[in-house]
């Protein structure tokens, strides 16, 4: 009962994150417009973060086996990636994070977290393999990090101001489009 539960939350997120990425690849606008956000219950209490609040701390282990802290002021932005090795869209947007950030890196960080309950080390280190990421991948064994961040589908990906402050929220989007939001707000804007 169990696994079968499992494999169906699986194939259910695989679904969300294949009509997400369908969407946005039909209509010219981010996904967080498509998929309205604000004022979503998850948890008694708490909203799902969106854009103007603060970024919800965390701090996480990368493969490379540093700590990495997310929450309050920093020097760049950040975009904050959540994706796994079984998702298709995570597979399609992986070689555009990877040279947007390599044009960006002076201006902004990227941190890959990974939503490792349902994927194995095996395939994460084979997926980081494939698409050369130069960034930090992290590990978000516990889910921990995806609930706090209120995570339905992935991939999906938030771009925090240097104040600590959610900006963007999208999941997949052309590349020239996710690179007018950085360019928007890698001044502080």
């Amino acid at each position: 009962m169990f696994k079968r539960n499992i494999v169906v939350s699986i194939l259910l997120i695989v679904l969300v994150g294949f009509a997400v990425y369908k969407n946005g690849n039909n209509a010219n606008q981010p996904m967080s417009q498509a998929i309205n956000t604000a004022g979503l219950q998850i948890a008694e209490g708490q909203e799902a973060p969106q854009k103007g609040s603060s970024a919800p701390s965390f701090s996480l282990t990368g493969l490379d086996g540093k700590s990495y802290n997310v929450g309050g002021s920093r020097d760049k932005l950040l975009l904050v990636n959540f994706w796994a090795s079984w998702c298709g869209p995570c597979r399609t947007e992986a070689p555009d994070l990877v040279q947007l950030y390599n044009k960006y890196k002076d201006k902004m960080d990227l941190y890959a977290v990974n939503v490792s309950q349902g994927d194995s080390m095996r395939n994460i280190q084979a997926f980081v393999d494939e698409f050369k990421f130069p960034f930090p991948v992290l590990l978000d064994k516990e889910g921990t990090v995806a609930s706090a961040y209120r995570i339905l589908a992935i991939p999906t990906s938030f771009l925090i101001d240097k104040n600590g402050k959610i900006v963007e929220i999208f999941n997949v989007l052309p590349p020239k489009e996710l690179e007018k939001k950085i360019q928007k707000h890698q001044s502080g804007s």
